[in-house]
């Protein structure tokens, strides 16, 4: 018994030993690399570019895995880019993501890198900007990829890097995404055993990570509702079937299944319309409505449910207001869901990279993410990193999406330390 209890104390001694120098290596390597981190980012805030046209973002990242000696693929999804690199122990095949595209956002920060791109969305003129951080998502994967590099001796097996554009969704009629990424074998040759991927987040302080075993962000549909009524002059409203009258009612309609019929003890969930068009003039009541709107789910069971209620609520209340209505509601994201053990086998890395004090665990958002598509497919771990000045308080740092949006980028080193740190401690077990 005593000769077993000193063989698990050495070999305890010895995982312990080669993990702090493993995380002393890690840290001095990462601080090298801080400053190209930061710059990487500033060049590609400034140079944004939106769903599935990240050309030039794909050229740069090109360039510098070439320099690194790291196997490139191109042209994966439409403009993705996937990286290779081999260790020089066999084992298994782990994956790190990094979203490489903009949003249709005029930024108003007044930065010395700035965006002053513009461009076309939807037929209309719009500036674009890295307004949700995927700029720096790419630019701390870079800097991952540099590190792990210079730490080909350590690894014990392969590193897959995938730069994966049109996170925000690809344009009309095209695929895009991670699901498409997915189609054409991603996560293949060599096969993928686990993933691992990170979102900055504004309103959270530097140094700070965030983290939930199962469902941490929400499933995502959206819903149209097309309405049929019968057109009038707006001073005889009784000779109209007014479809303004009825897509009020069915608003309400839809709310009350979140307020009256959802479990929400369960989980939370979320039907939000975000479009109404109907209309072009004060006195004319129009023949017909369009609504657009979200759906946010954190189960299945409740998801199939919702779409199952509003499917039949949307054409019983418009047949009281004597009208005609259809709705369709799409596939959408799934759940992004973090696999429960291997998100408890990688809280320790977490918590010796940043300190247990700065991980903390939350509860699901009903923010969505195209992660989810990998999860399907294989074991992954989705967290969230700090990018938000200390001094700033949380209800003051500009929201994601906005145009106002900006990160602290003393922050971006602990997303390297901690992918790398990540991939490391995955392939040594």
């Amino acid at each position: 018994m005593k000769i077993v209890v000193s063989v698990f104390l050495l070999f305890g001694c010895v995982f312990n030993s080669f993990s702090q120098t493993n995380d002393l290596k890690i840290s001095k390597l990462s601080k090298e690399v801080e400053s190209k981190v930061i710059e990487w980012r500033r060049h590609l805030h400034e140079n944004p570019e939106l769903s599935n046209r990240e050309f030039n973002t794909a050229k740069y990242i090109v360039k510098h895995l070439k320099k690194l000696g790291i196997e490139v693929q191109e042209g994966v999804a439409k403009t993705g880019v996937v990286g290779l690199l081999k260790g020089d122990l066999p084992g298994k095949v782990v994956a790190l993501r990094a979203d490489m595209d903009a949003l249709p956002v005029t930024e108003r920060n007044d930065l010395p890198f700035k965006s002053l791109v513009t461009s076309e969305y939807n037929g209309k003129k719009t500036g674009v900007m890295h307004a949700c951080g995927h700029d720096s998502h790419v630019a701390i994967l870079m800097g991952t990829d540099e590190v792990l590099s210079k730490m080909k001796s350590e690894i014990r097996g392969t590193v897959k890097f995938i730069f994966q554009p049109a996170e925000e969704g690809a344009p009309k009629g095209e695929e895009g995404g991670a699901e498409l990424m997915v189609k054409e074998n991603v996560l293949k040759n060599p096969e993928v055993d686990a993933i691992f991927g990170l979102h900055i987040n504004s309103g959270t302080d530097v140094g700070t990570l965030k983290y939930k075993t199962g469902g941490i962000m929400a499933a995502s549909q959206t819903f149209e509702v097309n309405i049929k009524g019968k057109q009038a002059h707006g001073s005889r409203p009784w000779t109209s079937v007014d479809p303004i009258l009825t897509a009020a009612s069915i608003i309400q309609g839809l709310q009350t299944i979140i307020s009256r019929e959802a479990e929400l003890t369960k989980e939370g969930a979320v039907i939000t319309v975000g479009v109404i068009n109907a209309g072009i003039r004060s006195n004319i009541i129009p023949e017909s409505a369009k609504l657009i709107g979200t759906i946010r789910t954190l189960d299945y069971d409740m998801q199939k449910f919702i779409n199952k209620r509003m499917q039949e609520m949307v054409p019983a209340i418009a047949k009281v207001h004597r009208a005609e209505a259809t709705i369709e509601i799409s596939k959408g994201l799934p759940i992004t869901y973090n696999h429960i053990k291997l998100t408890e086998k990688m809280l320790p890395t977490l918590q010796r990279i940043a300190g247990a004090e700065k991980v903390i665990k939350i509860s699901a958002t009903t923010g969505a993410e195209d992660f989810s598509f990998y999860q399907q497919k294989i074991p992954g771990m989705y967290f969230f990193l700090g990018g938000k000045t200390l001094n700033v308080k949380p209800e003051d740092a500009a929201g994601h999406h906005t145009p106002d949006f900006i990160l602290d980028e003393s922050g971006f080193i602990l997303g390297v330390k901690t992918m790398t740190a990540l991939t490391l401690d995955y392939l040594d077990d």
